[in-house]
């Protein structure tokens, strides 16, 4: 996470990680790559097909994970100057989202239903972060049940390692 002052002079669109390119096009924000990745790969079904309410249901988790959760959640908590009076306002918004979430997953095996999808990988690394920013999961079973199921598949695991991030870091890595 920046700061406020750099992020100030930061262009919009780099406010984000750039992590994909489509022939000569640079992509940025989570939610777009994550579906154009998922797009080069459909055999193994991490979005559904375009055009389908499903995929509106897709985008509108990885939206809700977007605004909601990361940059209306957990991002005002990596500032170093937000006053623990305001980090609770955070934490409070913090609260009712997982409650939904938690009511969600305690009938749905993955955000989806049944089907694991990029979703679900968006949503496992915002509530990883909720150690760094001291926020308690332990309120919400059906989260952790959730967490326990995504961080135990291999594609998971493996991306965890890649990244230098097991075990996980109990400060945010910088």
């Amino acid at each position: 996470m920046g700061t406020p002052e750099r992020d100030a002079k930061c262009h919009l669109q780099t406010f984000v990680v750039s992590s994909a390119r489509a022939s000569n096009d640079l992509l940025t924000e989570g939610a777009a790559i994550v579906q154009y990745i998922a797009d080069l790969v459909p055999a193994k079904m991490l979005a559904p097909p375009n055009g389908t309410i499903q995929r509106v249901k897709l985008q509108a988790w990885l939206n809700f994970f977007a605004s909601e959760m990361h940059k209306g959640g957990f991002s005002p908590l990596f500032y170093k100057g937000v006053p623990e009076e305001g980090r609770d306002v955070f934490r409070a918004r913090l609260k009712v989202r997982f409650t939904h979430l938690d009511g969600h997953l305690s009938s749905n095996e993955y955000l989806m239903g049944r089907d694991y999808s990029v979703a679900d990988a968006h949503f496992f690394v915002v509530s990883n972060w909720a150690s760094w920013v001291k926020f308690d999961l332990s309120p919400y079973r059906a989260v952790l049940a959730y967490r326990v199921r995504v961080g135990s598949r291999p594609a998971v695991i493996a991306a965890l390692k890649t990244e230098g991030l097991v075990p996980w870091p109990a400060t945010q890595p910088h």
